[in-house]
């Protein structure tokens, strides 16, 4: 197996990311030499990461780790009084809050637990997951509220960052209805999937750029990335295969535009990821020079240092030549996920892992 996949899986298991508690950090700060609070997206990002680690090594210590994450999840972080999960949890939390987008992801994270090893537990949570999302963000037939106060669940005023706003990066989190109804036949889940995509298909276009900071339009490019995730299940259908031709295009202009000034690993793995999946569904032959471009981008993102904190994670960005100093777990994701598949592209092997997406 490639070398960076084991890099990246030893940061996973030993770098400390994941606290005692079994939830994992937001990032480690480099400068300040700590870790983040534990956030439970990020935990539920790292389960499915790790699952996804598992399925293309074998190896039995990534399944170990993820259940022991999800277990977390499903027993730890959930609120039996409020019925929901916290985006942060433990005694240096910042606030009481709940995002609609971080619930979707802890769902999918449950999820991959959940086909890994068949515990009934993580699909039942998953579940409750998603229903607390329809019940409590609901704003209208297609809109949910981004963010909630706890305990109240009153909806937090919206400002102009992405994540305290509704928009098409919404789907992503709504991938997880759609999971949900296919393992425990909850239809009306897969009618709430189709309608957030309709709204996402009709409001894309208008997502960027969205800012005049050039700055926070690279930040964009990450949210509307998930757009693209979103899609996925659907994207043979002709409006999907369409929106997902132009958002590459797009994403991919932007991108090349603002990295000379700011550059973000994410970005690069989304979009790469992206391409592929797009050439492997049919939607749009593979422009293999610009892949080839942005996975060499990529790469240069993983670190390789000898303290154990951050070697084999990947930096989350970089303004001009100078790393910001963030080791972050949905960044090493990312790119694992995104290298893995450029590298079994380029050598022709068949696919490991192509029904999981981080």
């Amino acid at each position: 197996m490639l070398s960076f996949v084991h890099r990246a899986g030893r940061w996973f298991l030993h770098s400390g990311i994941q606290e005692a508690s079994g939830g994992v950090a937001r990032y480690y700060r480099t400068d300040t030499r700590r870790n983040l609070p534990v956030s439970t997206e990020i935990t539920g990002y790292a389960v499915s990461t790790l699952a996804y680690l598992h399925e293309v090594t074998g190896e039995a210590a990534y399944l170990e780790r993820a259940l022991e994450m999800a277990r977390y999840l499903a027993r730890t972080a959930w609120d039996d009084a409020l019925d929901t999960i916290p985006y942060e949890h433990g005694a240096n939390c910042t606030g009481r809050l709940a995002y609609f987008f971080d619930c979707g992801i802890i769902a999918r994270g449950l999820l991959a637990a959940w086909r890994a090893a068949g515990e009934e537990e993580f699909l039942e949570a998953a579940r409750r997951c998603c229903r607390a999302m329809l019940r409590d963000f609901r704003a209208g037939e297609c809109e949910f509220h981004p963010v909630l106060a706890l305990p109240e669940k009153r909806p937090v005023p919206r400002d102009e960052r992405w994540s305290r706003s509704t928009g098409c990066y919404q789907l992503k989190s709504a991938m997880a209805w759609r999971e949900v109804a296919e393992a425990a036949g909850e239809s009306d889940l897969e009618e709430a999937y189709r309608r957030v995509l309709e709204a996402s298909l009709a409001g894309h276009a208008g997502f960027l750029p969205g800012h005049p900071d050039r700055l926070k339009v690279m930040d964009r490019l990450h949210a509307y990335a998930y757009f693209l995730e979103g899609m996925l299940p659907c994207a043979n259908e002709p409006r999907c295969a369409a929106a997902t031709r132009e958002g590459i295009e797009r994403l991919a202009r932007w991108l090349r535009e603002i990295s000379p000034e700011f550059e973000r690993s994410d970005v690069y793995a989304q979009l790469l990821r992206a391409r592929l999946f797009a050439d492997w569904n049919g939607v749009l032959p593979l422009d293999a020079e610009a892949a080839r471009w942005e996975a060499g981008r990529l790469a240069e993102f993983e670190c390789r240092e000898p303290d154990p904190r951050i070697d084999g994670g990947f930096w989350f960005g970089r303004k001009g030549r100078e790393w910001l100093p963030y080791v972050n777990p949905v960044s090493t994701g990312f790119a694992v996920q995104a290298l893995v598949m450029w590298r079994e592209h380029v050598e022709g092997r068949p696919r490991t892992g192509r029904h999981m997406l981080i």
